[in-house]
């Protein structure tokens, strides 16, 4: 199976579908933005803090696997120079409708978040990445690309799944509020699925997902020579179906700063 083309299918069948990460922001939040009163998400409920963003006016700034209309425009509104890069035509689709709608400039990309090819070293001042390098078999890539086409003092802000959350049978849960262990770790949807479960996630326009270890999320960060310095955690607020989060965190968002002269391992 073709990890990338399955999942650009599934995420425009998202779109379809008004999965909440791909519906655009409002006029409202665009005027607000350019007011300089925004606020934008890397995990599904808190906002990123806004120190941990460098002065956006005149920066460029690369969304990375982060389309569908929303932090795009709210950083293009916000002054930067924004590219959205983005596996789903559809996702990016919403960015151009936004773009349209409200005067901005944004560049938008179809590509694999795990191949930057299309952007010289050192072009970007900041890499805005949400949760969903859980979309993608691996992750180490993805952090060596980001690292590559960051500028020296660039700034890299990232989304992740904490894997226990693929320890456990998430339907069981869903349906009857109870966690049971049912998978090792790491997890693939590519490897651990029936073809009965295949046909049916095809048919539901549900995108295959990835747990990663913490020491190729974190670490991976590391490897590729980046220095973290900021770090939290979250988790849905008030959803029914998310039987884990009740307990615990299950999102980790981190700051990493590509510091002049060091070299990655």
């Amino acid at each position: 199976m073709n990890v990338r083309e399955y999942n650009r299918s599934a995420w425009d069948r998202q779109v379809e579908q008004g999965n909440r990460w791909t519906v655009p922001v409002t006029g409202e939040e665009i005027a607000a933005a350019r007011r300089g009163e925004w606020g934008i998400l890397l995990t599904p409920s808190k906002p990123v803090p806004r120190a941990w963003f460098p002065p956006l006016v005149g920066a460029d700034v690369l969304c990375l696997a982060s389309g569908g209309g929303q932090q795009g425009p709210i950083l293009a509104a916000a002054g930067a120079r924004v590219t959205v890069f983005d596996n789903s035509p559809r996702q990016l689709e919403q960015d151009r409708i936004v773009a349209e709608r409200e005067g901005l400039e944004i560049v938008t990309l179809e590509g694999d978040m795990a191949d930057l090819s299309a952007f010289a070293d050192a072009f970007f001042d900041l890499i805005f990445h949400p949760v969903s390098n859980t979309f993608v078999p691996q992750v180490r890539p993805v952090w060596r690309e980001a690292y590559r086409v960051l500028r020296d003092g660039g700034l890299l802000l990232a989304g992740v799944t904490n894997p226990v959350v693929y320890l456990f049978d998430c339907d069981l849960a869903e349906q009857t509020g109870t966690l049971k262990v049912a998978h090792t770790l790491p997890y693939s949807d590519a490897e651990s699925l029936s073809a009965a479960e295949k046909q049916k996630y095809a048919e539901e326009g549900s995108p295959l997902e990835f747990s990663h270890t913490l020491e190729d999320q974190i670490g991976g960060q590391l490897d590729a020579g980046f220095v973290l310095t900021g770090f939290y955690e979250d988790r849905f607020e008030n959803e029914e179906w998310d039987v884990l989060g009740k307990y615990m965190d299950t999102y980790i968002a981190t700051r990493a700063l590509k510091a002049p002269g060091l070299a990655a391992r």
